[in-house]
């Protein structure tokens, strides 16, 4: 599949759009490019096991990849798998157990950046959605 060039904004949107049809919970994209040089935007999501946590990773690897042509400058996990970390460059993923989700409250530490609301993500990201939402 050929390379497309899409803009971070967008690259996050759809990055949730595939953690919405794997059935994640809890997505939150936060716009940190006003607040951070680590990245543009973080995506957030909960799994509610870690075999799902693990599975949304490998999700959105391989979607990612086969999409756009893209591999995670870095991918990090915890021992126990319950919070993995891609890190594309301007967008970092964040899948975390929920548990790990409720202790590290990352959305409360980020709480100067911009949240995207879903409707605003699943209307960007619609042509990539598995289920095509409106």
């Amino acid at each position: 599949m050929e390379e497309k060039e899409i803009n971070s904004h967008k690259f996050a949107c759809i990055i949730a759009q595939f953690l919405d049809d794997k059935l994640a919970k809890d997505i939150t994209i936060l716009n940190i490019s006003h607040v951070s040089s680590l990245a543009d935007f973080f995506v957030i999501a909960t799994g509610d096991s870690t075999p799902q946590v693990k599975a949304l990773m490998e999700t959105v690897k391989e979607k990612v990849k086969n999409n756009f042509s893209r591999l995670p400058l870095r991918n990090e996990n915890d021992t126990k798998n319950r919070w993995n970390l891609l890190d594309y460059g301007d967008v970092v993923v964040h899948i975390l157990h929920k548990e790990e989700r409720e202790n590290y409250a990352l959305e409360k530490f980020w709480s100067h950046a911009f949240s995207i609301t879903e409707d605003e993500w699943h209307n960007e990201a619609k042509e990539y959605s598995e289920y095509n939402k409106k």
